[in-house]
C-alpha cells in the first residue's frame, strides 16, 4: 500500500487534534475503524485512497455484516470514514467521498442502563476511604454521580476547577465547551478528604500536579484509569456484571428527572447541545419509577 495513506491518516488525526479538539479516547476510535479500512484495502489490492469507490465501499460493508458486527459498530466506522474521506477531500487529496452516500444504519433502541440508588450505595461502601487509592476512588465515584460528566472530562478537571466554596467545578466539555456543574455535600466531604490526605499522599510518589485526580504514581489519572477503577469497584462490590463509565452519567441523570428536575436542567448539566439527546431519560425514569412503585407499594 502506497506510504501517502499513513502519511494521510496522521494528518487527519491532527486534524482532530487540534481543529476539533477530541479526546484521545475517541482518536482511538477514529484510527481504529481507519485502520481496520486500510486492511481491507491491503486485501483488494487498493494501493491509493483515490482509487476507492462506492463499489469497494459496499463490499467492505458486506464483509462487517458477514463478520456478525453490531449496527451499532458498523455505523461508527461508517461515520468515522465518511470523516476521513470528507476532511481528504476539503485537503484535496482525493476527488470525491466514497462514503458520502452511504447510508448509516439505525442502531436498535436501547435504553440506557443506571444503577438503582440501593446499587449506588453499595458501590460507595466498596470503596475503603482508609487508604490513599481508596479516598480518591470514593471521591471519583462520588463526583461522577454528583455531577454527571463524562468519564473524559473528569480526567482532565484540575484542582483549580474546583471552587469547594461554591460547590461547584468547572468542566470541559466536548469542542472544548466550559460549563459549571455542582455537586453536593456527600461529594463535597469525599473530595475534601482525599485533597486533604490522599491526594497528598500519592503527591509524595511523583512531581507536581495540576490534575485533580492522580494514579498510584502520583501522575495524572486517565480516562482509562478511571474506567479500570470502576471496573474494579464493582468487582468487590456485590453487585453483578460490568460497570461501563456512561452508566453512572445515565445514573445522574435518570434520579434527578425520577426526583423532578426539569428536562431543561439536566440537559444544562449534562451538556448536551440538543434537548433529544436529553429526552431518552423520560423513558428510563418511567421505568424506574415502575420499579420503585412495585418494590416498595405495599398493594403492588
Amino acid at each position: 500500500m502506497s506510504e501517502n495513506v499513513n502519511v494521510s491518516l496522521k494528518l487527519f488525526i491532527e486534524y482532530l487534534q487540534i481543529e476539533k479538539n477530541y479526546s484521545q479516547y475517541t482518536i482511538e476510535h477514529y484510527q481504529h475503524d481507519i485502520s481496520e479500512f486500510f486492511m481491507f484495502m491491503s486485501e483488494q489490492a487498493i494501493a491509493h485512497l483515490t482509487q476507492v469507490e462506492y463499489q469497494d465501499v459496499r463490499i467492505f460493508l458486506t464483509d462487517l455484516y458477514d463478520k456478525k458486527m453490531s449496527r451499532k459498530s458498523v455505523a461508527r466506522k461508517i461515520s468515522s470514514l465518511r470523516s476521513f474521506f470528507k476532511f481528504l477531500l476539503r485537503e484535496e487529496k482525493v476527488g470525491e467521498n466514497p462514503f458520502a452516500l452511504v447510508s448509516i444504519p439505525k442502531a436498535q433502541k436501547k435504553l440506557p442502563e443506571f444503577f438503582y440508588e440501593e446499587e449506588m450505595k453499595q458501590l460507595f461502601d466498596a470503596c475503603d476511604a482508609s487508604t490513599p487509592l481508596g479516598q480518591r476512588n470514593k471521591g471519583l465515584l462520588e463526583l461522577l454521580y454528583a455531577t454527571g460528566i463524562r468519564v473524559s472530562e473528569c480526567s482532565q478537571i484540575r484542582l483549580k476547577d474546583l471552587d469547594m466554596y461554591l460547590s461547584t467545578v468547572l468542566v470541559r466539555g466536548k469542542g472544548s465547551k466550559e460549563r459549571y456543574v455542582p455537586f453536593g455535600s456527600f461529594a463535597q466531604d469525599a473530595l475534601e478528604k482525599y485533597i486533604n490526605h490522599g491526594r497528598k499522599e500519592l503527591l509524595a510518589n511523583g512531581n507536581v500536579q495540576e490534575n485533580l485526580f492522580l494514579n498510584a504514581r502520583g501522575g495524572p489519572l486517565t480516562a482509562r484509569g478511571i474506567r479500570t477503577i470502576l471496573d474494579k469497584i464493582i468487582e468487590k462490590s456485590s453487585l453483578t456484571g460490568r460497570i461501563h463509565p456512561h452508566m453512572l452519567r445515565h445514573t445522574f441523570a435518570t434520579h434527578l428527572m425520577a426526583n423532578g428536575a426539569d428536562m431543561r436542567t439536566v440537559q444544562e448539566l449534562l451538556g448536551h447541545a440538543f434537548l433529544s439527546s436529553t429526552q431518552v431519560y423520560t423513558h428510563v425514569t418511567n421505568e424506574y419509577l415502575k420499579k420503585t412503585y412495585m418494590a416498595h407499594h405495599p398493594r403492588a
